[in-house]
C-alpha cells in the first residue's frame, strides 16, 4: 500500500472513530436526561397558591373559571358558581402528576399524539390578573393493551395520557392519569346543587290548558293528599301520588344559562307550579316546554319561618336553656338555605325529565279511574203449569 493511501485511512479512520464517540456521547446524554426526567414532577415547584383561574381551550370550544373574591365561577355561564370541590382536585392532580415515560418524538408525530392545537386540549393555570403562570398541552388518552408498547396504539381501559409541557418536542411525555374530566365544556365544571323541597304541604300546578290543573293540599308531611275543589264523583288514586310526597328533594340540573330564548324554551306559555312546605318554604316554578329529554325550569324562593319559639308549659330551666340552643341553629340553618335557593333564581335551567315528571301531569290524571257497573241479574223464573209437572215427572229412558 503506498504512504499517501495508508494516511488517507488513518485519517478516515480517526475521523469515523471521533464521529462514532459523539454519537455515543449524545445518546448517553439522552439517555441520562430521559432518566432524570422519569418519575419526576410535571410542574417543578407549582405553587398551587398562586392559581387563580383555570382556561381550557380545544378548537374554538373554550371555558374560564375564575376566581371572583371567595367564589369560583364560569364565565361561559354568566358567573354561575363552579364547583370548587372538582377544581380543588383537579389543580392538585396537575401539581402532583409525575412523568411516567419521556417520550422522543419528531415534530411530525406529533398529530398522532393528538397534541396539535386542533385535537389537543390546552390547559392553563391563570394567576389573579388572568395571566398564565402554567401550561400543559393534553393529547390522546394512552390504553392498556395490545399497544402498550407503542405510544402510537393500543386498546382498552384508559391508563394515562401523552402531554407536552412547552412548545417543544422535548416536553413530551406519558402521565399515569387519562385526566378524562380535563374537558373544555362549561357544564361540566358548573356547581350542580340545586333545590331541596322537603315536606311540601300544598302544591298548585296550572297548566295553559285550565282544565288540566289542580291544586293538592295535606295537613302535614305525612298525611294523605287531598285534590282542592274536587267534583262529584272523583277520587285521586293514592298510588299516583307519592312522587309528590318527594318532590324536587334531591334535584339536579344538567345545565344553566343567564339569557334564556324565552319563545323557543316555551318559557312565554309555561306550566307554572308553586310548592309550600311545613317548614315555611314557598317555591314558585316555570316549566318550559321539553328539548330532547329536558325541559327549562326557572324558579324563585321566599320563605316565612317562626322566628321565637314558645316554652312548653311544665318546661324546666335546664331544658329550656338547650332547646332555645336548638331552634336558633335550625332557624340559622333555615335562612342560610333561603338564601342559597334565592340565589337560583337569576338562571333558567335544564332539567331531566324525570327530575319534574310530577308537575307535567294534568287532573285526569291523578284521578282513580271509574268502575264499570255491572249489569244487573235477573231471576230464573220459576216453572208453572205443564213446565211444573214436566219438572217433577222422571220420565222412563227413551220417552
Amino acid at each position: 500500500m503506498k504512504s499517501n493511501q495508508f494516511v488517507l485511512l488513518a485519517v478516515l479512520a480517526a475521523g469515523l472513530g471521533g464521529g462514532g464517540l459523539v454519537v455515543l456521547r449524545n445518546q448517553r446524554e439522552s439517555i441520562q436526561k430521559e432518566t432524570q426526567k422519569l418519575g419526576g414532577a410535571l410542574f417543578p415547584n407549582f405553587d398551587v397558591n398562586a392559581v387563580g383561574g383555570l382556561r381550557f381551550t380545544q378548537g374554538t370550544n373554550a371555558v374560564n373559571i375564575q376566581k371572583t373574591g371567595d367564589a369560583w365561577v364560569v364565565k361561559e355561564r354568566g358567573g354561575y358558581p363552579a364547583n370548587f370541590g372538582e377544581i380543588a382536585e383537579f389543580v392538585r392532580k396537575l401539581s402532583d402528576l409525575k412523568i411516567a415515560n419521556p417520550i422522543t418524538v419528531g415534530p411530525s408525530r406529533l398529530p398522532m399524539l393528538e397534541l396539535t392545537k386542533d385535537s389537543g386540549t390546552l390547559v392553563e393555570f391563570l394567576d389573579k390578573d388572568g395571566k398564565a403562570i402554567k401550561s400543559v398541552l393534553l393529547g390522546k388518552k394512552h390504553t392498556r393493551g395490545s399497544g402498550d408498547e407503542s405510544p402510537f396504539g393500543g386498546g382498552g381501559m384508559p391508563d394515562g395520557r401523552y402531554v407536552q409541557v412547552g412548545s417543544g418536542t422535548d416536553g413530551v411525555a406519558l402521565v399515569a392519569d387519562a385526566l378524562s374530566n380535563a374537558n373544555p365544556k362549561p357544564e361540566d365544571w358548573i356547581a350542580k346543587d340545586f333545590l331541596k323541597v322537603e315536606q311540601p304541604v300544598f302544591i298548585q300546578v296550572i297548566h295553559p290548558e285550565a282544565t288540566n290543573s289542580f291544586t293538592l293540599t295535606r295537613t302535614n308531611e305525612f298525611g294523605d293528599w287531598q285534590l282542592s275543589e274536587a267534583q262529584a264523583g272523583q277520587e285521586l288514586d293514592k298510588g299516583k301520588l307519592f312522587s309528590f310526597n318527594t318532590i324536587l328533594s334531591g334535584a339536579s340540573f344538567n345545565d344553566v344559562t343567564d339569557q334564556p330564548d324565552v319563545a323557543k324554551y316555551g318559557l312565554d306559555h309555561p306550566i307554572e307550579a308553586q310548592i309550600r312546605t311545613s317548614i315555611g318554604f314557598t317555591y314558585k316554578l316555570k316549566l318550559g316546554k321539553m328539548e330532547g329529554d329536558n325541559y327549562s325550569l326557572q324558579v324563585s324562593t321566599d320563605g316565612s319561618f317562626v322566628r321565637d319559639r314558645v316554652a312548653g308549659k311544665d318546661e324546666k330551666p335546664e331544658d329550656k336553656e338547650k332547646l332555645d340552643k336548638e331552634f336558633k341553629e335550625k332557624l340559622s340553618k333555615q335562612d342560610e338555605k333561603l338564601k342559597a335557593e334565592q340565589a337560583l333564581s337569576k338562571w333558567t335551567y335544564t332539567v331531566s325529565k324525570w327530575s319534574v315528571d310530577a308537575l307535567l301531569k294534568n287532573r285526569g290524571e291523578l284521578l282513580a279511574e271509574k268502575k264499570a257497573s255491572a249489569a244487573p241479574t235477573l231471576p230464573t223464573p220459576a216453572p208453572t203449569g205443564d213446565n211444573l209437572l214436566d219438572n217433577l215427572l222422571v220420565k222412563p229412558p227413551g220417552q
